[in-house]
């Protein structure tokens, strides 16, 4: 438990000094106050927001009703994977073959792992034949949760 408690801390430390490509702070004051616990408190807190997309005739299904379903879900699990790569990060592993200064090989490898608490789907809808769903997560949230579980 002490792991993912240090683990959660390490993440919303990342999102208050990084921003990916996809996420929107408001009010960039960050002034830092120190509580009992010494865990920093900031005066304002960045809303992180993600959106994912999934492509609508490439879904499963035997009905076009069964295609959305699975497009919403598709895209909803995209929006998620999209907010926890600017919580936590993207862990990337690259590897490259050279033979006689030939390149014989060349993979790169992603992966993205973390635990989400507090995103709410702000908004689901088709574009032509895409389904989006954006997703919104305020860290000010993060932040309470931790406190009332006393983790911080």
């Amino acid at each position: 438990m002490q792991k993912y408690v240090s683990l959660a801390l390490l993440a919303v430390a990342l999102v208050f000094t990084t921003a990916g490509c996809s996420s929107v702070m408001r009010n960039a004051s960050l002034a830092v106050h120190y509580t009992d616990t010494g865990v920093n408190e900031l005066d304002d807190y960045p809303v992180l927001r993600a959106t994912g997309y999934a492509v609508l005739s490439k879904q499963k299904g035997a009905t076009m009703a069964e295609k959305q379903i699975n497009a919403m879900r598709a895209s909803k699990m995209e929006a998620y994977r999209e907010l926890t790569e600017q919580l936590v990060g993207v862990y990337v592993k690259a590897h490259n073959r050279n033979t006689n200064n030939i390149e014989r090989e060349d993979r790169l490898v992603t992966e993205v792992e973390g635990l989400v608490h507090g995103a709410r789907v702000v908004r689901q809808y088709p574009l032509g034949d895409t389904y989006c769903t954006e997703l919104e997560l305020d860290t000010k949230q993060i932040y309470d949760l931790y406190q009332i579980r006393g983790a911080l």
